[in-house]
């Protein structure tokens, strides 16, 4: 299964990537996130492992992040232009995952965020799962960018938010 989300944020985009690739805030936006620690290398940089353990209500999911691919390498000061690429794999039981991040001026003050995701399944359960009911791993990639927006244009952080 392959889809394609995207949102547009409004900010200059050395800003929301620079947001982006500060570990300290994932917590911040990224919503059940229980744990992201590197296994080795650094965070967010090309070749490295990290483990991921994310929590939605009872159901806990534990995988290994692959970074793939990261362009410009330098994100300080990224040159007017350029289309930001930030690729990873996920894997964890039974299924494997790709994100395809672009991330490019829409307009000047204002980023393009465009994330492409590729699923996976080990079981004919979750398969059909995923034909069945696209809409919802579509909402859940979709979820992430929703409260990352909110995150950087407003200051807004999914920990305090009333369950």
């Amino acid at each position: 299964m392959k889809y394609t989300v995207s949102i547009q944020i409004d900010l200059p985009l050395e800003t929301v990537v620079q947001s982006l690739a500060d570990p300290s805030n994932r917590p911040k936006w990224l919503r059940g996130l229980v744990l992201h620690e590197p296994l080795n290398g650094v965070d967010w940089q090309v070749g490295t492992e990290s483990r991921v353990v994310m929590k939605a209500g009872k159901q806990e999911f534990e995988g290994i992040e692959t970074i793939t691919r990261r362009e410009p390498a330098d994100l300080s000061e990224i040159p007017k232009g350029t289309v930001v690429h930030f690729d990873r794999e996920i894997v964890g039981n039974g299924m494997w995952s790709a994100v395809r991040d672009r991330l490019a001026e829409a307009e000047p003050g204002t980023t393009l965020w465009e994330s492409e995701s590729e699923y996976r399944f080990d079981s004919v359960l979750m398969r059909l799962v995923a034909r069945l009911m696209p809409g919802t791993f579509r909402k859940q990639s979709q979820q992430p960018m929703d409260d990352f927006k909110a995150f950087v244009e407003q200051g807004r952080d999914v920990r305090e938010e009333k369950r």
